[in-house]
Order: C-alpha cells, then structure tokens, then sequence
C-alpha cells in the first residue's frame, strides 16, 4: 500500500477532495436502503400517492448526486494518476537509457522489457476505479454504523461478515506474492526468447535453430502457464468467495430481521433496508479482495524498479573543458570483467599529444574493443584513470564528452528513425550542407541517391534491415557528426568493400590533418604496413609497445609508452 499512500500524498490537496467526495457519496447513499423502508412502511402502510412522489423524487435526486460525487472522485484520482503514472513511465525508461553500460549489459533482454512492462502493471493495479474502491472501504464503517442504530443484532451480524471479507482480501494480498512473482519471471524468459526469435531470425533459420527455441519456448510457457493457471485459480476461488459472502451474508441479515419482525422488535421495511445497508457495507471489501493479483504484479513491479535503482547510474554532471586540445593519458589503468579470474589488462600507461594516432592491435577477445569503449566512457577502468587534458575522465561530464569524440563501434547500432536522425544522434542541429557533407565523407551518397526516401529513408530494428557495409558507412558519419577533438575507430574498415575502406582512411586522415587524435582499434595487418609503433593487446596482462626498426625509440619507462604521434 506503499505505493498508494505515495500517489496520494503527491497531491495532498486533491486526496483531501477524494475523501470529501467519498463521504457525500456514501452518504447519499444511504438514500436508497432508506427510501425502501419508507415506501414498505409508509406508503404501503397508507397508500397516499403524493408520498410515494415525494420519496421517489428524493431518492433520484439523491442518486443523481452520488453519481456526480462518484464521478468527481474518479476523476481526481485520474488526475492523481496521470502526473504519477508518466513520472513513473518516464523514469522507468530513463533507468534503461542511463543505468552504465556494464551493469545493464549483465541484464537479461527480457527482464529490461519487463522492468518497463512493470509500469503498466503499477499503472493497472493502481487506476481511478481501484482508488476509488480504497476510498469506500472504510465507509463500510458509516453503514455498519447506521445498522447499528437501526438494530445491534444485524450490526454485529453484518461487522462479523466484513471482518471475514477482509482478511480474505489481506491474506490473498500476501499469498499471491510468490506466485505472482514467479509469473513475473517466466514471463521475462518468454520474452528473451521472443526477442532471440525477433533480433536472431536469420541465425534460426540459416542454421536450423527453430527447435531450439522451440523446445526451450514450450519449457517456459508450460511453466508459465502453470503459474497462471494457479494464479487464476486462487484469482477465481476468491471471487467466487466473496459471492458467497454476499450470499451468505444476506441470508443471515434475512434471518436475523425475520425473527426480529416475528418478535414485534422490527418492521419488514427496516429488514429489507438493513439488507441493502449490509450489501453496502460489504460491497468494497469483496471488490478490494479481487483487487489482490493486480496489487501483487503492481508490488512485484516496484521491487524490481527498486532493484534497478540500485545499478549504477551514468553521471549527469562533472566538469565541461573550455579548449580542449585531445590530449589523452592512461595512468596505471586496469580493466577487469565482473566475474573473471584475471584482468583484461593492467598498468596501461600512454600519453598522446594532441593531434597523435595511435594503433592498437590484438586477436578477437584481446580487448581492442573494451579499450575503445573505455575511452568512450561506457566503461570504467577497475583501477587507474584515463586523463583528457590532465582531468580525469571519471570526473568529466559523461553527455559533454561524448561531444568531443568521434566513436565509431565494431557493431553499430541505430534508433528506430529516419538517416538523417541516426546521423545527426549527437549533432541535432546540423543543416542540410553539412549532412549532406558527412554524406560524401562516408561513401554514402549512391546508397541515398537510390533510396526512394533520400535522407528520411527508415531505420529499423537497429539497422537489421540494411547491409553490414552500408550499417558501418551510416555510423562512419555518425561519428564524423560531432566533430569532435578524438577520434575512436574501432576495426575501421570490417565489413566494407575496397571502396568504403577507403572512405573511413580519408576520414582518418582528414581528421588527422585537422589536428584530431585518433585512437585505430584493428586486426587488419595492412592497417599495420607502415606504422612505426603501435601497441599489441595480446601482451597480457600489461599490453606491448611493438617499435618497427626505423621507430624512434622513446625516453619514458612506462609499460606502454606512446609520445606524440603515430602516424598510420
């Protein structure tokens, strides 16, 4: 109930208006047990018509206003959503888009797109009718009051019934938690598999993995559907639980009132009316009990959105540098994955002047591209620091450093939007003369030229549906996009024809002259002819300066030393 008490204390005004709105309405609506016992007991008893007009007038004008009252509640607790459920969206998604890399890599596909699914369960459990059902239920209280006043017997009849429906609705609350916990997570692993048969459709059927996903698809769903089945079962017995209370409830008001009519201490209006105050009083519990598996996906959803707070999150300060230069320094850094025995690598330590090139080399799973992404900043050395003109990374604004660099991945991926939109991520403002420029400069212009669309030709699914080639051309002017002082290229030409590798070595090489730093992340060997150092990441632990023999030998004692320029 956290969670509600949260939603209505973040407008308290309005909370104050829902429980006047709930008080009125309750009491209209006792209206309607009280013009029963007027008509069974004085029209009928009399038999004047004006009377009967006189009641029947009141008891609609009555109900007309306990409808509006109703209404009104409804629509206050809407408003209460409505600013809450975006806040609650909005923050869902912002966890997914800033929690670090490293830690959201290490989440299953699946549960990141239950832990957004979750704030539609949040946002069901906790609608403007459940609220309004809250409200009612200590009202239960008023009618039980009146019943009292009308006879003690039926009142304690009545509060015994009440009493029993809510601990029905407590114990349901506190019984579905594990199950519907365990849902939640068959759930998720059902759409890991969906996102596999999605992302991976070409891998199923190139390389027959259908009954794979298939085996393991009818193991979670079988799974899962136990689950729900059990779930509905407990769902279905509470309900029906409650029509029984009703029931029961109702014969034992009747029976009461019988005898109290037969011993002269009740009239028959008095009985129906007390039987129709016992259905109010009883009404809202029942409701709140069958409220208790939306309430467990709801509590489910906000312990893992707490479990989500807890990653850690990307900075959204640090400091800004005025004139930065590209100098780049490693001190002592080490990098290692959760989870293994020994470190990618340790005791990195390079300096490059700004304007410098500089090679790393090594075999798959060396760490060119952890290397690339840690200068990027989508990760965090384990020990050490990476420093852009004497700061230490760690202490920079992570949205103003991705500004001043030019990060080209080994496996781009796009957003879900146009060309132009996907090259202009880090640039939104770049005019058309300048698109049309890093066009060009990434041996894109024939691929757009052809597009029926030109510029808004769509992206989609990440860019599955376009070629590896034309997928590294598109993040080639991506990176170029930002203009930045660095230039982080990991494997530049992979993937690309004769003619699209040479658009990427023009680029590096315009940057280069325009006094850019550029860091080359590469296993192709022809990137290698005639570089007079570079450094090799299959040195391991601490990574090697490898010095060609016309290499210039440097005067400094670091493990990996690279001063000033290496030239590609």
């Amino acid at each position: 109930m956290r969670e509600l008490f949260a939603r209505l204390f973040s407008r308290p005004v309005m909370m104050v208006e829902m429980i006047g709105a709930s008080l009125l309405a309750n009491i209209l609506a006792l209206a309607s047990p009280i013009f029963v016992m007027q008509v069974l007991n004085r029209y009928v008893a009399h038999g004047v018509d004006s009377t009967l007009m006189t009641l029947t007038v009141g008891v609609c004008l009555a109900i007309i206003m306990e409808l509006s009252f109703r209404q009104i509640r409804t629509r206050l607790a809407a408003s209460v959503n409505s600013a809450y459920d975006r806040t609650l969206a909005h923050g869902a998604f912002a966890t997914l888009t800033t929690t670090k890399t490293a830690a959201i890599d290490q989440l299953p596909t699946g549960l990141r797109q239950e832990m957004i699914a979750g704030a539609e369960k949040i946002q069901a459990a906790y609608n403007a009718n459940n609220l309004a059902t809250v409200f009612d239920v200590p009202f239960a209280l008023l009618f039980i009051g009146v019943l009292y006043l009308l006879n003690p017997a039926i009142a304690i009849v009545v509060t015994g019934f009440v009493v029993f429906g809510f601990m029905v609705s407590l114990i349901s609350l506190l019984t579905m938690r594990k199950p519907t916990q365990a849902m939640q997570g068959a759930a998720a692993q059902r759409s890991g598999l969906i996102g596999s048969a999605i992302q991976a459709g070409e891998t199923v059927r190139a390389f027959n993995g259908g009954a794979f996903l298939r085996r393991h698809w009818e193991k979670q769903t079988g799974n899962f559907h136990n689950l729900f089945r059990n779930i509905s079962g407990r769902q279905g017995f509470i309900q029906t639980l409650g029509m029984s209370i009703q029931a029961l409830m109702g014969v034992a008001v009747i029976a009461v009132g019988g005898m109290q009519v037969v011993a002269g201490t009740m009239d028959v209006g008095a009985m129906i009316g007390a039987n129709i105050l016992a259905a109010r009083a009883l009404g809202p519990i029942v409701k709140f009990a069958m409220m208790s598996e939306q309430m467990a996906k709801a509590r489910h959803a906000l312990l893992m959105f707490r479990e989500f707070a807890k990653l850690p999150r990307e900075r959204s300060d640090g400091t800004a540098l005025k004139g930065f230069t590209g100098a780049i320094a490693f001190e002592d850094m080490a990098f290692t994955y959760p989870g293994s025995k020994a470190p990618l690598f340790e005791s990195v330590n390079l300096k490059l002047e700004p304007g410098s090139t500089l090679v790393f080399t090594g075999s798959n799973g060396s760490g060119k591209s952890t290397m690339a992404r840690l200068l990027a900043g989508l990760l965090d050395p384990t020990r050490g620091k990476i420093l852009v003109d004497g700061v230490d990374l760690a202490q920079v604004a992570p949205e103003w450093w991705r500004q001043q660099i030019m990060y080209l991945p080994q496996e781009p991926k796009f957003l879900d939007g146009s060309l132009a939109e996907n090259i202009t991520l880090s640039a939104p403002r770049t005019d058309a003369a300048r698109l049309n420029e890093l066009i060009g400069m990434a041996g894109l212009r024939s691929f757009v030229d052809q597009s029926s669309d030109g510029y808004d030709t769509p992206i989609i699914g990440g860019g599955k549906n376009l070629s590896l080639g034309i997928r590294r051309r598109i993040a080639l002017a991506r990176a170029l996009a930002s203009g930045g002082k660095v230039m982080i290229i990991d494997e530049p030409t992979e993937g690309l024809d004769s003619e699209g590798s040479q658009s990427v070595l023009d680029a590096i090489n315009t940057m280069t002259r325009q006094g850019c730093t550029v860091l080359i992340f590469t296993h192709d060997a022809n990137l290698l002819q005639n570089i007079p150092h570079y450094v090799d990441l299959n040195a391991k632990p601490v990574p090697n300066l490898v010095r060609r023999p016309t290499a210039v030998p440097s005067e400094t004692d670091d493990p990996v030393p690279a001063q000033g320029g290496v030239t590609s």
